[in-house]
């Protein structure tokens, strides 16, 4: 399975030319149907990278940038007709990662897309499965598996797992989580952790894993049994 990718456009021309061109190169791709629940939509498809408009309905493509900051480094390229300088130093300052005006060269926009994958995702070159007992962790397809049972993750649970898979029992520190998931982001407080931590929790119980998830009072994380 390939990358997949969340478009946040309202131009149906644009979101079938991005479509086509992009799944001609392996990527998966996902258009937002409900511009009022965007950031809903981006957690349920659990993208690798998004590609956001700043004109939408409702709220802008900034407003949804913000949103998905909160909990996400997920990459965010926005694409816009907006081609003054103050967009596009709002967009890098709300928490994008490049900035394609348009109309936009496709050829470029991949090559900006693969960069971008290639610099988010170096991880994925080690192994593409590891093990933990009867558990494999897929961190390209973002899968968390064990027998016929399966879950989906989202990039960062990937990313946090793929550092305990690596480190079994092994405690890992809250400072080393938050670092390899968000690089000292200055969106993303300590609380973040928690929460992404819960909802993984709550996730992987369903198969019987989050009890493997042992928090050591004071120090961090261990994968442990």
């Amino acid at each position: 399975m390939g990358f997949k990718i969340f478009v946040v456009e309202d131009n149906h021309e644009i979101v079938n030319l991005l479509r086509k061109s992009l799944s001609s190169w392996g990527f998966l791709i996902e258009a937002c149907h409900d511009f009022n629940h965007v950031k809903t939509e981006v957690d349920q498809f659990a993208p690798h990278l998004i590609l956001m408009d700043i004109n939408l309905p409702y709220h802008n493509g900034f407003f949804w940038t913000q949103a998905i900051r909160k909990d996400s480094v997920v990459p965010i390229i926005f694409l816009s007709s907006r081609d003054d300088n103050t967009n596009q130093i709002l967009a890098m300052n709300f928490g994008g990662d490049d900035y394609v005006t348009k109309p936009f060269n496709i050829e470029l926009l991949i090559v900006k897309i693969n960069a971008l994958l290639r610099r988010e995702y170096t991880f994925v070159s080690d192994r593409s499965v590891l093990k933990f007992q009867d558990f494999s962790l897929d961190i390209i397809d973002d899968q968390l598996r064990t027998g016929t049972h399966s879950v989906t993750l989202t990039r960062n649970e990937t990313k946090l797992l793929h550092l305990l898979f690596s480190h079994q029992y092994q405690v890992v520190s809250r400072e080393d989580i938050m670092s390899n998931l968000w690089d000292n982001d200055i969106f993303i407080d300590r609380n973040t952790l928690s929460v992404t931590l819960a909802r993984l929790r709550q996730k992987t119980a369903t198969i019987g894993f989050a009890k493997f998830l042992v928090t050591v009072k004071g120090k961090g994380l261990s994968l442990n049994d």
